[in-house]
């Protein structure tokens, strides 16, 4: 029987990746993960290919190979891979036995045409598509730690769906009136493949918006909101910084509520949830509060007509917007407490 805490990691030569390597060598629960990358340019171990993990770090680092995998007694994967290598590997990989928290995009949409139309590449078969669970565990815990694929989620979509999902399950959105999301994200969110665009000198001091009507995180957004494509607008935005996110979430009430009413439904929403940090009516959480951990704060504003209310969410992409968040799912997977190897 496979250990699942002999854990393989597939991808981290990316931002994430490495944000991933950071948490799971400290884990204490697990064996030491070994690596495997398309190309090791002659490194035996992760220290020779990134100098911080030197004293540490000192993980095997192998050329990627299913087989190789399959045949080292893993019984979990992290794949930090394109979606369309995900694509691959994920099935493979389950087959062989092993359980596999994917941080691509591939899986985590239940029907192939929404991953299709907005990512522009073949989706998975439909099997996995079904099997997938969409990993924000305090949605879906449950399901979590039952199953042998978790679809991490985008980072913005997790900014977004925390913020708006006890407003929504609760019935407290006026019906049909525009949702606006407004989110700001660091430059690591856009990979570490070279562009044009996110060279130093055109992000330093510089701010702009992006992919307005089109970002790949909406079908995530409204698939677990609830809401429909036509009452949200997303807007997403290129800070100057290296990591975090902002989401500034504007929504109508149908019915005047009190700050202390929306407090409380919050409270205890995410009560018994460590990872989400709620802040006392009227404070707004910041990026430097957020940065480097894997906690998403959430915090509001209501106006005097007690019905125009401001949901404010930080979190670090690279965090629980990503690596710190597929550890969290990987925690319940194993059965033992979420926020372990965490802060």
């Amino acid at each position: 029987m496979r250990n699942r805490r002999q854990v393989a990691v597939v991808g981290v030569t990316g931002y994430t990746g490495l944000e991933l390597a950071r948490i799971l060598l400290r884990h204490p629960a697990l064996q030491p993960p070994v690596f495997y990358v398309r190309e090791t340019n002659g490194a035996k171990c992760l220290a020779e290919l990134f100098p911080q993990f030197r004293g540490w770090g000192q993980a095997a680092l192998r050329p990627l190979a299913v087989e190789a995998i399959a045949s080292s007694g893993a019984g979990a994967a992290f794949l930090a891979t394109p979606h369309e290598v995900s694509a691959e590997l994920a099935p493979a990989l389950i087959k062989a036995g092993l359980c596999v928290v994917d941080l691509s995009a591939a899986f985590r949409f239940r029907e192939a045409e929404t991953f299709t139309s907005w990512y522009q590449l073949a989706a998975p078969h439909a099997q996995w598509l079904r099997e997938a669970v969409y990993g924000i565990p305090e949605l879906y815990a449950g399901e979590i730690a039952k199953a042998r694929l978790v679809a991490n989620p985008g980072c913005y979509a997790t900014s977004v769906i925390l913020a708006l999902r006890p407003l929504v399950q609760a019935g407290w959105l006026a019906p049909g009136a525009g949702v606006v999301c407004d989110c700001k994200s660091g430059a690591s969110g856009a990979g570490k493949d070279p562009r044009r665009d996110l060279h130093f000198v055109e992000v330093d001091e510089n701010f702009k918006a992006y992919s307005l009507f089109n970002h790949r995180h909406t079908p995530e957004i409204l698939e677990h909101t609830g809401l429909c494509e036509s009452q949200v607008v997303f807007s997403t935005h290129l800070l100057p910084l290296a990591r975090g996110i902002l989401s500034s979430i504007y929504v109508s009430l149908a019915e005047p509520q009190t700050a202390a009413d929306i407090e409380t439904l919050y409270r205890k929403f995410y009560a018994g949830r460590p990872m989400v940090r709620l802040w006392p009516a009227g404070t707004l959480p910041e990026l430097q509060h957020v940065a480097h951990t894997n906690f998403c704060d959430i915090g509001f504003a209501l106006d005097k007509s007690a019905r125009r209310l401001v949901v404010v969410s930080c979190l670090d992409n690279l965090g629980k917007g990503a690596a710190g968040q597929a550890v969290q799912n990987f925690n319940h997977m194993l059965g033992i407490e979420e926020q372990t190897s965490l802060q």
